[in-house]
């Protein structure tokens, strides 16, 4: 039987990686976004607002896919207004695919705020969960807007009769313009910035950070992870963690990401130094950087995310995750880090969006 899959999210970090990769396994595959953009070859595209149900289930009209992969989400003021709009997103889609009686199986891409809480929680201390972060920890007592879009896929999942995957990555690494969330790039254009003014490249976040042990998620990674939840059958109605495999400690990774920009590297330094407001100034910077080397984007907002990449880089524990659960179940893909970000610098570059 032909693999029809629907990603929903074409456009972002995960979801253009996810498309590039079940075309590589010649999967027919539909990117749904607002505004499509023709990034993959082979992608076909799919505009619709998934707040808007008539005009979703209009565009949804002659699909009939296989499988869902849900990856996009859209940031709110409050967490009240995330559970909102974020339930709703996934409730429409999976209500407008209903009626097709085709869909085999929905992934669903959540992330660590499962365990840590929502940003409103967590960047203020909140709750320190045990690590390694592991999928069998309960539910925290808060409202989170990714419980919501699990209990719209679990409900939609008792009605239609699919099988489901949660997947939880860390800090995804990968390329992505526009992106709420986006750290590789972030530092990427940070340290083109100190490279051209002579700044140092200086550690923003925390001492617990800084100093503890911690791991993120290749775009790649995930990508090759949903895929294989989507083929195989001990893998359904399951939750799992994604990261690379490794784990490091940013003080020392943080000199090697300076030296690869050939930038001063400084560490942390006993305070904490937001990127939000070391960049808050740098919009004319970048466009005269832009200009300068005739850089494809030069609009530092589309660029850089520095209030995402604090929450991170700013938390005052160490966080890793524990991945045993897709690892004895076949999952054995494993991503070094470091090559992460070097594979990053070097494509942003290649596409002229960093000097």
């Amino acid at each position: 039987m032909e693999n029809i899959a629907l990603v929903v999210g074409a456009s972002g970090i995960i979801g253009s990686n996810l498309s590039q990769e079940l075309l590589s396994h010649g999967w027919t595959t539909y990117g749904l976004a607002r505004s499509p953009r023709p990034d993959v070859a082979g992608l076909r595209p799919v505009a619709a607002d998934l707040m808007d149900p008539v005009s979703l289930a209009a565009a949804l009209q002659g699909l009939a896919p296989t499988h869902v992969f849900i990856t996009s989400w859209m940031r709110q003021d409050t967490e009240a207004e995330n559970i909102r709009v974020n339930s709703a997103m996934v409730r429409n889609l999976l209500a407008a695919l209903a009626p097709k009686k085709s869909v085999q199986h929905v992934a669903l891409v959540t992330g660590l705020k499962h365990y840590l809480g929502p940003f409103e929680a967590y960047v203020s201390g909140g709750v320190a969960p045990p690590t390694p972060l592991r999928e069998e920890q309960p539910r925290l007592a808060l409202g989170n807007f990714y419980y919501a879009q699990e209990d719209e896929v679990y409900a939609a999942a008792a009605r239609d009769g699919f099988s489901w995957s949660i997947h939880r990555p860390h800090t995804i690494i990968g390329k992505a313009v526009g992106n709420l969330m986006n750290l590789g790039t972030t530092l990427a254009v940070y340290a083109s910035i100190c490279k051209a003014t002579g700044r140092p490249f200086r550690w923003p976040g925390s001492a617990a950070q800084w100093h503890g042990l911690s791991d993120v998620t290749d775009a790649r990674i995930i990508a090759k992870q949903l895929h294989w939840a989507a083929t195989t059958e001990a893998a359904r109605n399951e939750a799992f963690n994604i990261v690379n495999g490794d784990v490091f400690r940013w003080s020392w990774l943080w000199p090697r990401l300076a030296a690869w920009f050939g930038v001063e590297a400084v560490g942390f330094d006993g305070t904490i130094h937001p990127l939000e407001a070391e960049l808050s100034q740098d919009a004319a910077v970048w466009r005269a950087i832009a200009e300068r080397h005739q850089l494809a984007e030069p609009e530092l907002s589309r660029l850089a995310s520095p209030w995402h990449t604090d929450l991170d880089l700013g938390r005052p524990i160490e966080v890793m995750t524990d991945m045993a659960n897709s690892r004895k179940r076949g999952f054995t893909a494993y991503q070094a880090t470091e090559d992460s970000f070097f594979d990053l610098f070097a494509q942003l570059r290649a596409d002229h969006l960093i000097p």
